[in-house]
C-alpha cells in the first residue's frame, strides 16, 4: 500500500487545481487536497471489510490465495495502461511480490491438506467437526 500511495502521490503532487479537474480528479481532490485515500476504481473506499477471516486455516487460506490472484490480476491491468517507467517498475515488483505469496499461501494450504484425513475429499478440518459439531 505504501508503495503505491507513493506513486499516486508523486504523479499528483504537482498538478494545477485545473489539471486535477480536467483529469476527473476533482472530486477526490475536494475531499483529500492529494493526500492518499484508499479506494477502488470505482470510487469504494478502503475499509477492512476487505479482508476476511473464518478461523479456519483451509478457508483463511484459500480467501489469501484468492486476495493474491485478485491484486495481481490488478496490477496487470495497471502494468497495460501505464506507461512511465518509474511508475511500471515498482508495480512490477509489487506484482512479482503476490506471484511469490501465492506460492508461499498455496504451500501452506498443501501442507495443512495433506496432513488431512487421505478421505477428506471436502478440504474441512475434521478435528474442529469433532471437538465443536459433534
Amino acid at each position: 500500500m505504501e508503495m503505491v500511495c507513493a506513486i499516486v502521490h508523486q504523479l499528483t503532487k504537482n498538478l494545477t487545481a485545473e489539471e486535477l479537474e480536467a483529469q476527473g480528479f476533482a472530486p477526490y481532490y475536494v475531499d483529500h487536497t492529494v493526500g492518499i485515500w484508499p479506494q477502488s476504481a470505482g470510487g469504494v473506499p478502503f475499509s477492512a471489510t476487505t479482508f476476511q477471516s473464518k478461523g479456519d486455516p483451509i478457508t483463511d487460506l484459500t480467501e489469501d490465495l484468492a486476495a493474491e490472484q485478485k491484486a495481481r490480476t490488478t496490477y496487470d491491468n495497471l502494468l497495460r495502461l501505464v506507461k512511465d517507467p518509474d511508475v511500471a517498475d515498482p508495480l512490477r515488483f509489487l506484482r512479482q511480490r503476490e506471484l511469490v505469496h501465492f506460492q508461499r499461501f498455496g504451500e501452506s494450504l498443501r501442507l495443512i491438506q495433506d496432513n488431512l484425513n487421505r478421505k477428506n475429499f471436502y478440504a474441512f478440518n475434521p478435528d474442529f467437526d469433532k471437538q465443536f459439531c459433534d
